[in-house]
């Protein structure tokens, strides 16, 4: 059961920045907060997205990668001494007319509670606020059945991108 969070708009502004939102949590005792605004660690960037399955990258490149990024949004278990990044979701575009989703991850620990549905209604609401079109996603062929489910509609060809139109 999915409960909700209780943190006050000061306390997300202040941790989390502009854009800061309290997310749907799997427990009542954990926080967890989307936010657009908070910088990452790269270390921990990492080691969530290694969580996944995800091999290496240099951190240098990541840096470029996240600065050049249309949107980055981190999913933050809620700490006030230490938050901890358990999910994350990138895209990049034009920023007027389209836009890609890329490095979709959910920490394991947190997987199957629907945060990675949630860390995709975010996303695509961020991208609708800067009235993107259209919308296309990068995923791994394991979980296209996950974007389906959402829909997402595979590319023609049957590898791994999907699209979404806004309506």
């Amino acid at each position: 059961m999915i409960s909700s969070c209780s943190l006050t708009s000061e306390l997300l502004l202040s941790f989390y920045g502009k854009g800061a939102k309290e997310c749907p949590s799997p427990n009542e005792r954990i926080k967890l907060v989307f936010s657009k605004s908070k910088q990452f660690d790269l270390i921990e960037l990492e080691q969530l997205l290694q969580s996944v399955g995800w091999s290496r990258r240099p951190l240098r490149r990541v840096r470029r990668a996240l600065d050049n990024s249309l949107l980055k949004v981190g999913l933050w278990r809620h700490d006030e001494k230490f938050p901890r990044l358990v999910g994350f979701a990138r895209c990049t575009g034009d920023g007027v007319l389209e836009a890609t989703v890329w490095d979709v991850a959910v920490h394991p620990v947190y997987q199957g509670y629907g945060l990675g549905k949630e860390l995709m209604v975010y996303v695509m609401d961020s991208l609708s606020t800067m009235n993107i079109e259209r919308v296309t996603l990068f995923a791994d062929p394991g979980v296209i059945s996950f974007y389906k489910r959402q829909g997402w509609e595979l590319e023609p060809n049957g590898r791994r991108c999907s699209f979404w139109y806004a309506n």
